[in-house]
């Protein structure tokens, strides 16, 4: 493996091991440019929440993150400009960029996403939330079903379903890790609804009240979930494997917070590493069942779900 890879590689490593575990069922070529990719985005995420790799946020004053967003989207569109990068990480991006064909509003609604943080944007309605989702995860799922060799307006618009998908459940299991740093990703609405004061500050205090909005979240999520399996099907079978394989880690931590109730956020929810070799072995016959359910239908309504503009 060349060492652009490799260091990309390590990245994603320990940046997250669901992830990686995944990574592996990929061909190689597949697995190479999602490597590459993956390192572009902890990147961009770290920098923005001051964290080493997912770990130990400390958010940097507003000022600081918002000249490091403003670097982000200079270094990353000279990248997309063909500009020889000076850092590993964009040298990475750039290939993965070129390799995949990676239309460039997805690294820039990625950063738009970021730009939502960064603004300490309200989140007054779900679409806000959707919206959030979409940014910082859904148009990910597009530049990983890019690299994929997916083209298609219909199977990219499913590979974002799953990326809001994975979104809502991480924000239902750091719900109160995002509070403690003074960020909600609820709707206000919904916390209005259940007479449930909008400062995070106070979240902590009443988990009770909360959980029935974490629910509803990951019920939405289910419906996410749902909606990609179409999309799934259209993939390379190596390819739908390793997403099915992320797709039932992900959805195990939601089924993980569902059944401990008020008591989710007491340890955060994981899968282990004996079950997650579990899941990537069922990924495959559920690779199977999703390509030859695609082959023998239209795409399904997505009554209800919001959609990119």
């Amino acid at each position: 493996m060349d060492p652009l890879a490799a260091r990309s590689r390590a990245i994603i490593r320990r940046g997250s091991k669901s992830f990686a575990a995944a990574a592996r069922l990929f061909d190689a070529r597949t697995r190479r440019r999602a490597y590459l990719l993956y390192a572009w985005c902890r990147h961009c995420d770290d920098c923005i929440d001051g964290q080493d790799l997912g770990f130990g946020q400390r958010s940097p004053k507003p000022e600081a993150q918002r000249a490091r967003l403003a670097e982000l989207r200079r270094k990353t569109e000279a990248a997309m400009a063909g500009t020889p990068p000076s850092e590993p990480v964009f040298a990475a991006f750039q290939q993965a960029f070129r390799a995949g064909r990676i239309p460039e509003r997805y690294p820039r609604e990625l950063l738009e996403g970021f730009a939502m943080d960064v603004e300490r944007r309200a989140f007054l309605k779900l679409d806000d939330t959707l919206s959030y989702c979409y940014g910082v995860a859904g148009a990910v799922g597009c530049m990983m079903a890019s690299l994929m060799g997916v083209r298609d307006a219909e199977t990219l618009r499913r590979a974002a379903d799953l990326g809001i998908a994975l979104q809502l459940t991480n924000i239902a299991r750091d719900l109160m890790q995002d509070a403690a740093d003074g960020r909600c990703y609820l709707p206000r609405e919904w916390l209005e609804e259940a007479g449930i004061p909008k400062n995070p500050a106070a979240f902590s205090s009443q988990p009770e009240r909360l959980f029935p909005l974490i629910e509803r979240l990951l019920n939405l999520a289910d419906r996410y979930y749902a909606s990609a399996e179409w999309g799934i099907g259209q993939l390379p079978l190596r390819s739908a494997w390793a997403v099915c394989a992320a797709r039932r880690v992900y959805r195990e931590i939601g089924e993980l917070v569902r059944r401990r109730g008020a008591a989710a956020w007491r340890q955060r929810a994981k899968v282990s590493a004996p079950r997650k070799l579990w899941m990537a072995a069922a990924g495959l016959p559920d690779a199977l069942r999703a390509r030859r359910c695609a082959r023998c239908r239209e795409p399904p309504p997505r009554t209800g779900l919001w959609t990119a503009p």
